[in-house]
């Protein structure tokens, strides 16, 4: 039974662990005798080209962009007011970092809004600005294919948004 394949070369994609990428091709291998059907995606960012069998593609998480829905709830979220917890700062950089590699706008918009500091407050830990980054690179860079926009682009109206709310 042939299974419908949902990507094509040139599609953007999202890896939860790894971000936005692009499906340079379907190829074909053969590894240990057996014939496996890849996904061939080059994340530009991190400079690096995964081979994702196409039988694993869902499990693995691997998604089309978001609609402009499911963004515009990210962007509402960022907007929000922050929920930081006054738990130690490990436990919480372990939640933020489960968020960011869910691959869930809206997760992830919730740790850029959490973690962003008004010029006025106090200054962030290098862990903290490190977080927060990610974060906001992440986000910034679906949120740059879904609107066909450059990504520093991108990442400059998420962070007017913060500085607006």
């Amino acid at each position: 039974m042939a299974k419908k394949l949902e990507f094509s070369a040139g599609d953007f994609v999202v890896y939860p662990t790894h971000g936005v990428g692009r499906v340079l091709e379907i190829d074909q291998q053969d590894i240990s005798g057996f014939k496996v059907e890849l996904i061939v995606i080059k994340f530009e960012h991190d400079r690096m080209i995964l081979r994702v069998p196409v039988e694993k593609a869902h499990n693995s998480g691997l998604r089309k962009l978001s609609s402009k829905k499911i963004m515009e709830s990210a962007l509402t979220t960022l907007k929000g007011r922050s929920r930081a917890k006054r738990t130690m700062w490990s436990r919480r950089a372990q939640e933020y970092e489960a968020k960011i590699n869910s691959g869930d706008p809206v997760s992830i918009a919730e740790v850029v809004r959490d973690l962003h500091r008004a010029d006025d407050q106090p200054e962030q830990s290098y862990s903290e600005r490190q977080m927060y980054q990610a974060a906001l690179d992440r986000l910034a860079r679906e949120f740059a294919a879904l609107e066909q926009i450059d990504e520093s682009a991108a990442a400059e109206k998420l962070e007017n948004m913060l500085k607006a709310a």
